[in-house]
């Protein structure tokens, strides 16, 4: 892509347009990986209510997310009558890692946590984005102080892709009000506390006041908590 090009993308007013915009200009693959937290929710309404067809929407199947989190993944294909694409943990190697160390072993350090997140986070996105020219996510600098410096639109080089972030700015407000005023399905685990939603066993509500991943691996330090997807 040009550089004109993508000032186009990013000078869009609106969301909607924005997508718009990066689906008019790509030739190439773009895919949006959606966790159903309340970002991707409000990405998935725009690209599923504007019926933007050469946007593949993904999810990664952990194995271990909340019935919650599954219950809105259900609602969201069948409100917006659309398809969401299952990527899934390598049976072998997520068996011979349990095998070898526990179901529940990453509790026990953080090269542990970090394995499991790799087998059931990393790999199977890393087959989720074979042959993808853009990459869609719902980052939000506000969520956290590593994504400060991230870019609406940036190179990710290890990826060999472009990394597009359309919520990057936008406040937790107005997140929520986009979904109110779209009647967007939501993960009901937010009503309680629960900030940044990943696997059960990984995430639990937050006090007013907490950092926003305050939540997640909450019995690791606290100075960078991510699980290799966004470095």
């Amino acid at each position: 892509m040009k550089d004109n090009l993508l000032k186009k993308v990013v000078e869009s007013k609106t969301l909607e347009e924005k997508l718009k915009q990066i689906a008019k200009i790509i030739q190439g693959k773009i895919v949006f990986s959606t966790s159903f937290g309340i970002e991707d929710q409000v990405i998935s309404h725009a690209i599923f209510s504007q019926n933007i067809k050469n946007v593949e929407v993904f999810t990664l199947d952990t194995g271990r997310l909340f019935p919650e989190t599954y219950a809105v993944w259900d609602k969201t294909q069948l409100q917006y009558n659309a398809k969401i694409k299952a990527f899934y943990p390598n049976s072998n190697t997520i068996e011979n890692y349990i095998n070898e160390n526990g179901i529940n072993a990453f509790y026990n350090s953080v090269d542990l946590r970090k394995e499991c997140c790799f087998i059931r986070k990393v790999e199977p996105l890393n087959r989720a984005l074979v042959g993808a020219t853009v990459w869609i996510t719902g980052l939000r600098a506000e969520q956290s102080n590593n994504r400060n410096s991230v870019k609406e639109i940036e190179w990710d080089e290890e990826k060999q892709l472009y990394k597009f972030n359309p919520l990057l700015n936008w406040t937790t407000d107005e997140v929520v009000e986009y979904l109110k005023k779209n009647a967007v399905p939501y993960n009901l685990l937010h009503n309680e506390g629960f900030v940044s939603i990943g696997c059960a066993p990984c995430t639990r509500a937050i006090k007013p006041g907490d950092d926003f991943r305050a939540g997640r691996w909450w019995w690791e330090d606290q100075s960078k908590k991510e699980c290799g997807l966004h470095k």
